[in-house]
């Protein structure tokens, strides 16, 4: 089927598509700086500005003190939270790998030949059950072969000649039939 053709001229879509990478553009724009800002107000909210002058310095250590304890307790949290996230990755990584197993497309790794005996795999596949040794090969069909006629070894020599299908030209080439042939080239 051919493809219909559009309502939109190459030119017009063409600027539909600048507008829309202009609008995203600048929405990315804003989004960013509205991180921002919350990003500050919750900081200046949690941490309020230091005001250090005018303080001794057994405030100072206090304060100092004080702001290790707050860290301690952050650092504890984030550890918390990184154990968490990372529990929560490997419970998702196992669903996920238990989903791929159920839809059955696992690569199934190459079989080897392993030797064992017809007894051992009626073991295996049986257990138990199985304690007289199955013959096999009682069932088969047993062929005699038949003896092979012998031939009666003969000199070679004295059959070379009706072996070959040369009987009636070997006499051409004798010695005394020679002079019988006539050659083009004699007058």
């Amino acid at each position: 089927m051919p493809k219909p053709k559009s309502k939109i001229s190459a030119s017009r879509r063409l600027f539909l598509k600048i507008q829309i990478l202009k609008k995203g553009t600048s929405m990315l724009a804003a989004e960013k700086e509205e991180k921002k800002r919350e990003r500050e107000n919750t900081l200046n909210e949690r941490l309020p500005p230091l005001k250090l002058s005018g303080l001794s310095v057994q405030d100072l250590q206090n304060l100092c003190k004080e702001m290790h304890q707050k860290t301690d307790v952050v650092d504890e949290e984030r550890y918390d939270l990184n154990l968490k996230v990372s529990k929560n990755e490997k419970e998702i990584e196992n669903l996920a790998h238990k989903i791929f197993e159920l839809k059955g497309k696992m690569k199934r790794p190459a079989l080897k030949r392993v030797k064992i005996s017809a007894d051992a795999m009626l073991g295996a596949l049986f257990g138990a059950k199985v304690k007289e040794s199955v013959d096999f090969k009682a069932n088969l069909k047993t062929v005699k072969k038949e003896e092979e006629k012998k031939e009666e070894v003969t000199d070679w020599r004295k059959n070379v000649e009706a072996m070959s299908g040369m009987e009636g030209r070997k006499k051409l080439f004798d010695a005394d039939g020679l002079h019988n042939l006539k050659w083009e080239s004699d007058p």
